[in-house]
């Protein structure tokens, strides 16, 4: 994972394995908004209306946020599945926020009756090659 700046907040790079993608279905059920129809702070671009929240061509990469829905902290990641602290039993990855619990799987979705009311912001943002992104700009243009 890679975090970078934009508009003064953090917005998060992650690479997802294989077996990181396969555990976004699992999640589903649980999650509050699998789908991401209600925005947080900005809209979700169409193109991460999807499980993976993140474009076709590219499903491996989360481009996300970093800022909880709830009062505005920093989740941190939790990449390792199974038993933790502060985290179920079935935990398959994804992120806690260490304010009030709300937890995020690897798509950035909030799992529900948790503190944080929707999903992490995805921002617009397009490939000018496979290795490189820019954020607050796509088709549509600049956000």
């Amino acid at each position: 994972m890679k975090v970078v700046e934009w508009r003064g907040k953090p917005v998060w790079i992650l690479r997802r394995t294989p077996e990181m993608l396969a555990s976004l279905p699992k999640n589903d059920p649980l999650v509050a908004d699998p789908k991401s129809d209600k925005p947080y702070q900005m809209e979700t671009p169409g193109y991460a209306k999807n499980e993976t929240r993140s474009r076709a061509e590219h499903k491996e990469v989360l481009v996300a946020v970093g800022i909880c829905s709830h009062l505005g902290c920093s989740p941190s990641s939790r990449f390792a599945e199974g038993p933790q602290p502060n985290l179920p039993d079935d935990w398959h990855g994804g992120f806690l926020c260490p304010c009030h619990g709300s937890t995020f799987d690897l798509a950035g979705r909030v799992f529900k009756n948790k503190p944080a009311p929707a999903n992490l912001d995805v921002p617009p943002y397009m490939y000018l090659a496979d290795n490189r992104i820019i954020i607050g700009k796509d088709e549509k243009g600049e956000a």
